[in-house]
């Protein structure tokens, strides 16, 4: 099953994507949210289409498309969990997931634009499995446990800047992680029952270009992993946003440059959907 929220920022309307249509979600919800995501999101939504209790939304193809989720109460990063990536970054492979945060503010829907940091020369792109958490999950006893947590998998864009990430960070990663729309999500929230992790493809390109391409095949923790990492140390809340990392083929490799106002990004990851975001420079708000 397909979820999504279409309409203006701020505005969203839930809906479930079935086949080519696309059916209005308020006589089950008013939005996809962490309360939504905890109470048989499947089931209800089922429920409500046997019943025909949602209508088709009129004009649905018109509507911008707003991130599948509503803005979480956290967002988890894992960074360098690709072999390949860890590699073209300068690094080994990690031995225990490296943790780091994003704020729910940088969760935009996934063909906003996308503002360039004032003072950036490294803004970079880094195309991600997304997982949203269903269940309130701490301290789990085992890597299994982790299915049951989880509402649904979304392409997500881990925008970075990498000066202010990597040289002016003081030790830590999120002060380029954080800028307002770093995060674009979506196009979908797509439901576990759909998507097998082991094997997705991931794709990137910009202004056409391709740039990464590999699949979760390459990641050195694995989902269940993941999670289970994560509840031993935060309790992850329905509706949360997990990061799972990126692969090879970023700017911060050295290959390609970094982007710059005009450029197009494109993210893909296999069955989950695409974006497309342009990046604009940074003006000052009056």
């Amino acid at each position: 099953m397909k979820f999504a929220r279409l309409g203006e920022a701020g505005h969203e309307i839930p809906v479930v994507i079935v086949g080519e249509r696309t059916y209005d979600l308020r006589a089950v919800t008013s939005d996809v949210d962490g309360a939504f995501l905890a109470d048989d999101p499947v089931g209800r939504t089922r429920a409500a289409l046997d019943a025909g209790a949602l209508p088709e939304l009129d004009g649905a193809a018109s509507l911008r498309i707003g991130a599948p989720i509503a803005r979480p109460s956290a967002v988890f990063c894992i960074g360098q969990n690709y072999a390949a990536h860890a590699r073209e970054s300068g690094s080994e492979p990690p031995a225990m997931p490296i943790v780091f945060l994003k704020t729910p503010n940088t969760v935009v829907g996934p063909n906003d634009a996308v503002t360039i940091p004032r003072g950036s020369e490294k803004t970079d792109w880094e195309v991600e499995l997304g997982v949203v958490i269903g269940r309130r999950a701490a301290y789990l006893a085992a890597p299994e446990e982790a299915d049951a947590c989880i509402a649904g998998y979304v392409t997500a864009n881990d925008v970075s800047e990498r000066t202010f990430q990597l040289e002016v960070s003081g030790g830590q990663w999120s002060k380029g992680k954080i800028a307002h729309g770093f995060n674009p999500t979506g196009p979908w929230l797509v439901t576990p029952d759909e998507v097998d992790t082991s094997g997705l493809r991931l794709r990137s390109w910009v202004n056409g270009e391709p740039r990464q391409d590999s699949d979760t095949s390459d990641m050195i923790f694995d989902v269940r992993t993941i999670v289970h990492h994560l509840s031993q140390f935060a309790t992850l809340e329905p509706g949360d946003l997990i990061l799972t990392g990126t692969p090879q083929g970023v700017a911060l490799g050295g290959r390609f440059p970094y982007l710059k106002p005009g450029d197009v990004v494109e993210v893909e990851v296999e069955g989950l959907g695409r974006q497309r975001q342009e990046f604009v420079a940074w003006e000052e708000q009056r």
